[in-house]
């Protein structure tokens, strides 16, 4: 028998013999020669670079050299005598996770301060010592927040564990893995550095939200909801559980943000991993290709992948002294990025999951011609490819004329780990020595409805039905009203009349959650307090041995005045079913609790098999004194005068600018007409908040609300005691998963931008200082309402909000005030602080409708203008006319310059439309460039090109109609734009006039000639 001698890294020798399969024992030398030989003998680490001074190990490059050794081993199961290298193989790839694991757990305290503030300064770290698993860089020296490498190791490590490895080993270890599940949760939320440790595109230290990161994180949600981590040995207590409504939203975002990387990145190859191989995050087939198709024309070149357009990283014009670019530096890199051969093989991959043998060849024979051979005789895959200094500036003229040359790291013994274990795996998988189902147990590849076909002892984990019926159960807060809604032929059960199952408000069952890895010998404090979302209450629990049922979230009582609007609950109770039909994925069917409150479908049906029910044993503690006193929904026993009694307090006097007017004992015995009276006739805001309390304690906040004409009190009252409604953030959340942002204050002061998820306290304090400062009081909870039902509505029907990167609240609520006074015609028209919350809610549907008929130019303009929605290719004509403005556009005093705007940004990035956003506050024309030969010499002054156009359409009304000349612009504004005599004629002859005008010249990139 033949066999081979390796020399390991402790200086032994290692006997491989050659036994079996020829190309199994070729695929053994080249692992161990290549990549296992680099692994540390201690932590099982690899390092970054195979040269003997690196002592850096990054956790994704590590994660896919165990990977490669996890597939040879998966090849090696498929023969009957593997002499002991199947086991070799398996356990150098639990040696790695374990390594990773032991350096994360290492940093537990990081793990509970980033689940209370996932800031860069509290996250887990992305490089250790490979020999020690120490930290090597602080936070202030390298951008360690990076959710994709987490979400991979994550990943893996449901991969490995589905195929029988077995790498978690007792409690202490489950608990921190489900706390890493509560920090990638909400990556959805949380700005990153992204697969290439640099955040933003233009390389200054700022954090971006990638697709990259959000989609991996997705990836590894579904993967390891319900997994059992002991695997087939395992119980009940080792089962991770999800957030799946935060899951949900990592979803949403996910499908926003595609076909988009980030704001800057218009696109990047950190994609590939996430739509293909090994996350397969996308669902929909239509957004892979189309993601795919704008990474492979954009970013494919010869010798590989780009890995983003104006990449710096290690090109010649890149100043390796420096952290981070100067303004304008990207401009350097235009044309010269280095391409990454990686990437050839991850379309390999791709090509052999999906069954493309057609893509498969096509990148063999790319990558063929640019890889390597090492002594013995193995290929080695150069980690990039760069253009020489000397032939940058002909690259540059030219794209694609110049020879690339490949870096160090394939070449002179040294080794890219990263693309070697990547190549491994592909030609495992190309070779057919493994199928696609070895390395993806879990079915990450295959269509979602035939997805985690999985099952194991413990877990929920299983196959998917498409049975997607909801249980609507009807419970009445008092046997009173039971009978009551009998009369008229509905069915309800009480509390009492369930028992003994208990029903619990969702705040009950979070106090439950804060047990789910508790863990005091790590410090690490469970769950943290975030609500639970409708998916999550429509589970029956089974905790401390009592069988738990949850009302959403809809049903809590508050004491904002919208919880007594009664439409408005009917129409959240529609939308939440809708999200529930579509989001519901789980084995069994969703119970969904309507509570009614002496004021509103299905008893509690039977049987309780039917539904999926959550076992919390992680809530039964050795110490009883931790355990929580759970107050489950009582049932009313008395009749109530007051159908829901709420209390509400009043600031004290001393805490208010101006004393109250009124002796607040006097008044409590005065009549409720006498109140109302009084509050009109009174100007003293700290008197009307007085009355107002006397109102609400009096009367409760539903007789206000009942009664149109008393809305404006409230809503003032509500303001003066700087009352916050709920699920306001994750309604700000919503909108900005959607790729949009928020700004909120009053119309015509100043904004503040909201361009990442915030707490509840910081919104508030945004709202009330933005807007009471300058007299609305009552818009500071009008804009509160807006925020949650603009939150609604672009989570059904996001197409409203087409056109509007922005939206600004303040601005919405002058475009509904504009609705108003179209509907009213001669008449007064509406006071939008009386409208009730469900009026305003409609009145914000009609304002968003597009295609609204009846409304003259001129109000379709004052609303389109109000809302900021901008015309189809409305910002690509701003770059192209920028293009050809050398001394830039000027808008109502905002200059917005060519320079470095062109230099920095491309045209199709998020962040040159907010810029242009943000310089066009005011006016927004569409400006056509028929003639992109030529270009302005001086400034484009929009405003200035307006006034010509204006003056213009009065000299043709004066000679054609008669008409005198006059200041106000209207009958300009309600001007069709096309047509005989249109604004747009106008407007562009002013732009031919500045043309004339000033120095005409042709462009030099685009020529016009005549011969």
């Amino acid at each position: 028998t033949s066999c081979f001698f390796l020399r390991s890294a402790d200086s032994g020798l290692m006997v491989i013999p050659r036994t079996d399969l020829k190309n199994k024992g070729d695929f053994a030398f080249q692992i161990f020669t290549t990549i296992l030989n680099y692994q540390s003998p201690t932590t099982g680490l690899f390092p970054v670079k195979t040269c003997s001074t690196c002592k850096e190990a990054k956790v994704r490059d590590s994660l896919y050299c165990a990977a490669s050794a996890w597939a040879l081993a998966m090849a090696y199961r498929r023969i009957d005598d593997d002499m002991g290298r199947t086991h070799e193989l398996e356990h150098s790839a639990i040696k790695c996770m374990r390594g990773i694991l032991y350096c994360y757990m290492r940093q537990a305290d990081k793990v509970e301060e980033f689940k209370q503030d996932p800031s860069p300064s509290k996250c887990l770290h992305s490089v250790f010592h490979v020999d020690t698993g120490d930290e090597v860089y602080l936070h202030g020296d390298y951008h360690h927040l990076q959710i994709d490498a987490v979400s991979l190791f994550l990943l893996y490590l449901v991969e490995m564990i589905c195929s029988g490895l077995q790498i978690i080993f007792n409690t202490d270890e489950v608990s921190f893995i489900q706390n890493l599940v509560f920090c990638v949760e909400r990556a959805y939320r949380v700005p990153d550095f992204g697969m290439w440790e640099r955040g933003s595109k233009y390389n200054n230290g700022s954090t971006e939200l990638h697709s990259s990161s959000v989609g991996l994180a997705k990836a590894a949600l579904e993967a390891i909801n319900g997994f059992n981590l002991f695997g087939n040995q395992g119980c009940s207590w080792s089962v991770i559980f999800v957030d799946l409504d935060a899951h949900n939203r990592n979803r949403q975002t996910l499908c926003s943000l595609l076909p988009r990387e980030s704001r800057s990145h218009n696109t990047d190859a950190a994609l590939l991993p996430t739509i293909s191989y090994p996350a397969f995050a996308v669902d929909d087939d239509a957004l892979y290709t189309q993601t795919l198709d704008k990474i492979v024309r954009k970013l494919r070149g010869k010798y590989g992948f780009k890995r983003f357009l104006r990449d710096g990283y290690r090109t010649a014009n890149e100043d390796k002294n420096r952290r981070y670019y100067k303004p304008a530096e990207m401009k350097l890199f235009d044309g010269i990025e280095c391409e990454f051969p990686i990437f050839f093989i991850y379309m390999m991959i791709d090509g052999v999951f999906r069954g493309n043998k057609a893509q498969v060849k096509e990148y063999q024979e790319l990558l063929e011609p640019i890889i390597f051979q090492s002594y013995e005789g193995h290929a080695i895959i150069p980690k990039y490819y760069y253009v020489p200094a000397d032939f940058v500036e002909a690259e540059q003229n030219k794209h694609g004329s110049q020879k690339r040359f490949p870096s160090n790291s394939g070449r002179d013994g040294k080794v890219f780990l990263w693309g070697q274990a990547l190549y491994n795996i592909a030609k495992l998988l190309v070779d057919e020595l493994i199928s696609p189902k070895d390395i993806d147990p879990i079915h990450r590849y295959v269509p979602r409805q035939d997805q985690r076909n999985v099952s194991m002892r413990y877990s929920n984990q299983g196959p998917i039905e498409n049975d997607i019926v909801i249980h609507v159960a009807l419970i009445a807060e008092s046997q009173r009203l039971q009978v009551f809604l009998n009369t008229y032929g509905i069915q309800t059960q009480t509390p009492q009349q369930v028992e003994p199952i208990q029903i619990w408000p969702q705040k009950e069952l979070v106090k439950a959650y804060r047990f789910l890895a508790f863990n005091k010998k790590l410090g690490l404090s469970g769950r943290p307090e975030r609500p639970v979302g409708c998916i999550g209450t429509c589970k029956i629990y089974r905790i401390l041995g009592k069988t738990v049922v949850c009302y959403p979230i809809v049903f809590d009582l508050s004491d904002f005045y919208l919880s007594q609007d009664v439409m408005l609950l009917i129409d959240d109770i529609k939308n939440t079913l809708q999200f529930i039909k579509q989001c519901w994925k789980m084995p069994g069917r969703p119970l969904f609790l309507v509570l009614i409150r002496e004021d509103n479908i299905n008893t509690l049906p039977s049987p309780i098999s039917s539904y999926i029910t959550h076992y919390l044993i992680f809530c039964l503690t050795s110490d009883s004194s931790l355990i929580p006193e759970f107050k489950s929904f009582e049932e009313l026993e008395l009749p109530k005068h007051s159908k829901v009694k709420r209390q509400t307090s009043t600031p004290n006097v001393s805490d208010l600018e101006q004393q109250p007017e009124i002796n607040v004992d006097e008044w409590q015995n005065k009549s409720t007409n006498e109140i109302i009276q009084k509050f009109h006739d009174c100007d003293c805001l700290a008197s009307q908040a007085q009355l107002a309390s006397i109102l609400l304690r009096r009367e409760g906040s539903d007789f206000l609300a009942k009664d149109g004409k008393h809305l404006s009190v409230v809503r003032l009252a509500a303001s003066l005691l700087s009352k916050l409604v709920d699920s306001l953030a994750p309604s700000i959340t919503s909108v900005l998963v959607h790729g949009k942002q928020v700004t909120l204050g009053l119309f015509g002061h100043e904004e503040e931008v909201i361009s990442n998820p915030l707490s509840p306290g910081v919104i508030q304090g945004i709202i009330y200082s933005k807007c009471s400062p300058y007299g609305g009081e009552r818009e500071a909870v009008l804009q509160q309402e807006m925020v949650i039902h603009i939150g609604c509505i672009i989570s059904n029907n996001p197409e409203l909000f087409s056109g509007m990167i922005k939206i600004r609240v303040g601005w919405i609520v002058q475009a509904m005030k504009h609705e108003l006074k179209i509907v009213a015609g001669d008449m007064p028209p509406q006071d939008i602080y009386q409208l009730s919350p469900s009026d305003i809610k409609q009145l914000l549907l009609d304002v968003l409708q597009p295609q609204h008929t009846g409304r003259s130019w001129l109000n379709k303009r004052q609303i389109d203008g109000s809302l900021n929605r901008t015309p189809l290719g409305f910002y690509d004509r701003v770059w192209q006319i920028l293009e050809r403005t050398p001394n830039g556009i000027v808008v109502a005093g905002n200059h917005l310059p060519q320079q470095p705007t062109l230099s920095d940004m491309t045209m199709y990035e998020m962040n040159f439309s907010l810029l242009v956003e943000d310089t066009l506050k005011n006016i927004h024309q569409q400006i056509e460039s028929k003639n992109p030969e030529l270009e302005f010499s001086e400034k484009v002054d929009l405003d200035n090109l307006v006034k010509e156009a204006f003056s213009d359409f009065q000299r043709d009304r004066s000679r054609f109609e008669g008409m005198e000349k006059q200041d106000d612009m209207e009958e300009f504004y309600n001007t069709p734009p096309v047509g005989k005599r249109g604004t747009s004629s106008y407007l562009t002859k002013a732009v031919v006039i500045q043309l004339l005008q000033g120095d005409v010249k042709p462009c030099k990139d685009d020529p016009c000639t005549v011969s």
